[in-house]
């Protein structure tokens, strides 16, 4: 018996499959350092402007509603000081 021994028909499907997503993988990655970072860079800090916004009208609605509630009332099996 030989040290290599010939490769099954799904062995050869994997490997040809794994190729392929390897080489997939290649092209997402050049496309993400070619196009998505850049883009990300020259527009990132107008994202983070845009997110701070929301976040601080978040802030604002959680004080309003706060202010609104009434306080929250004890549990029953909690006996009073």
């Amino acid at each position: 018996m030989s040290a290599e021994s010939p490769k099954r028909p799904w062995e050869e499907r994997v490997s040809e499959a794994s190729s392929k997503i390897e080489e997939e993988l290649r092209r997402v990655v050049n496309y993400i350092n070619d196009e998505v970072v850049p883009e990300v860079r020259k527009n990132g800090s107008e994202a983070l402007r845009a997110a701070a916004a929301e976040m601080q009208k978040l802030a604002d609605y959680m004080e309003s509603r706060k202010s609104a509630e009434p306080p929250p009332r004890p549990p029953k099996d909690v006996p009073k000081p």
